[in-house]
């Protein structure tokens, strides 16, 4: 038995969730401080974005070979490295003397941070027994979901209170926690001591960190440039189609691969892994457009709209240990992920529905609905996707499951940005066809304003402006109904998933 088994399993939780939680708090936290950046270092919008894609860059290459790096160097060493190194690298931020400074520490801060979630993801799963996973699974998911939404509005206060340098410094405490715990509570598991060291797949490294580096940096950048209009984001795609096709096909060949890409023989972990992937691309792309919305169109500010999506972190978070109960009683996963997705489509779908003059229960009825759905697809999803993966296989597994789900998160980001767009712009032409003068809304209108307004320009001025705001009001329904419709052509896929094998408690 190794040592890891005779510490309390929920110590180990508090233990693993801490960095966990830092971590993914850290992709979102430095949105909102983008603007107050940009002023503070005197650079331009698109600069200040690659303070965002340099973390997300080096993260993303990091997560699907942490499997690799903890068995190679010992998980609790590997673990310990990088919440010194995370931690270390948010001071250094904090103190950034100038843009480039910054761009450079937040790609480091994403190399120490990237293997925080799969090792303590593994850790957490390992150190519950099999038929209590679903509850592991339910505590790591807690941080995964609510983290995402707790960044902007921590975020948020942080900068309007203390500046934005105390974004980085707010990591220092907590890392410093996180790494006496992990030295106190941590032990690598037999079989990690027992495996033996192989040479390192240098270019299977390499053609990961070109094909995911360029993906990410697409992602980011994609709507800005007007995507494939571009050459420099034409470039990035078939340099990364490039990159992925030589890497899985070298991968599959190596005897020692970096990412074991063999596991997705199981019909499990790979369907599981799909619905995964698109399941994030509607989270974090209504995680996206609410705050957008209710900033742009509501007048809401920063602050006001992150705690809009509060009652959704609430629901998630109470919904979460009841998800992993259900499942240690035997429920189905399969049962659980049906209805969350029929919940999260009705729900968005009430989010495609909001309008200029909706109130602040409108906005946070289905946002807690949400949160519901939320909580009964992440936990079933990971039981039913790990069902069939035993412990030697489980540190290239959570990478890769990951992996996928950040990689989601980015795609959502990218592909509401341009619906928003894109729609915008067709709504406003055709919107604009009504301002004519057999119109008779048109004509009611300006008969209205000039009671205050005489001159013929400011009443087209007014006109004109409440035009883009319906525009862009609908260009909102478009990219929440979008959301909505993916949620539902993934309700079928739930059956592809096998029926996991599960030990019933008492």
């Amino acid at each position: 038995m190794s040592q890891q088994k005779q510490v309390n399993k929920w110590i180990v939780a508090i233990t693993v969730i801490l960095p966990t939680l830092m971590e993914i708090v850290d992709t979102t936290i430095v949105n909102v401080s983008l603007p107050h950046i940009q002023g503070d270092l005197s650079v331009s919008l698109d600069e200040s974005t690659w303070i965002l894609t340099s973390y997300m860059v080096s993260n993303a290459i990091i997560i699907p070979i942490t499997g690799w790096l903890a068995i190679t160097f010992g998980r609790k060493k590997y673990l310990t490295v990088s919440v010194m190194l995370f931690t270390i690298a948010s001071f250094a931020c904090g103190y950034a003397p100038s843009f480039m400074a910054l761009v450079i520490l937040r790609f480091l801060q994403g190399i120490a941070g990237g293997g925080l979630q799969p090792v303590s993801n593994a850790i957490l799963i390992e150190s519950f027994p099999k038929e209590q996973r679903g509850m592991a699974m339910a505590i790591f998911g807690m941080g995964v979901v609510v983290g995402p939404i707790l960044g902007p509005v921590l975020g948020g206060w942080i900068t309007d209170n203390w500046g934005w340098r105390w974004i980085f410094y707010i990591n220092v405490p907590i890392g410093i926690l996180s790494f006496i715990l992990i030295n106190l509570f941590i032990f690598d598991p037999d079989y990690i001591k027992n495996i033996k060291k192989t040479a390192i797949d240098y270019k299977g490294l390499a053609y990961l960190a070109i094909a995911v580096g360029a993906l990410q940096i697409l992602l980011d950048n994609a709507q800005r440039k007007d995507w494939f209009e571009s050459r420099f984001i034409t470039t990035l795609a078939v340099i990364s189609v490039i990159g992925f096709i030589i890497f899985i096909t070298h991968e599959l060949k190596e005897k020692n691969p970096v990412v074991n890409l063999r596991i997705f023989k199981d019909r499990s972990f790979s369907i599981g892994n799909i619905i995964m992937f698109s399941g994030f691309i509607g989270f974090f792309g209504t995680i996206v457009l609410l705050p957008m919305y209710l900033q742009k169109l509501m007048g809401y500010t920063a602050f006001l709209a992150g705690l809009v999506l509060g009652p959704g972190a609430i629901t998630t978070l109470v919904g979460m240990p009841i998800a992993g109960k259900m499942l240690e009683r035997g429920v189905d996963p399969r049962k659980l992920l049906f209805v969350s997705l029929v919940v999260n489509a009705f729900a968005v779908n009430l989010m495609a529905h909001f309008n200029l003059s909706a109130d602040f229960w409108s906005v946070i009825t289905p946002r807690a609905l949400q949160g519901i759905a939320i909580s009964l697809f992440f936990v079933p999803l990971s039981a039913a996707t790990f069902s069939n993966i035993n412990n030697e296989d489980m540190g290239n597994a959570s990478g890769i499951f990951n992996f996928i789900r950040n990689i989601g998160g980015s795609f959502g980001t990218a592909i509401v940005a341009t619906i928003l767009t894109r729609r915008e712009q067709f709504h406003q032409s055709r919107l604009v066809e009504n301002i004519i003068p057999t119109n008779e809304a048109f004509n009611q209108s300006q008969n209205i304003l000039s009671s205050t307004l005489h001159s013929t320009s400011q009443q087209f001025a007014v006109i004109y402006k409440e035009l883009l705001r319906q525009a862009s009001m609908l260009s909102f329904n478009d990219a929440f109904y979008f959301c909505a419709v993916l949620f539902v052509f993934l309700i079928p896929t739930v059956l592809l998933i096998k029926k996991p094998k599960t030990t019933k408690l008492p």
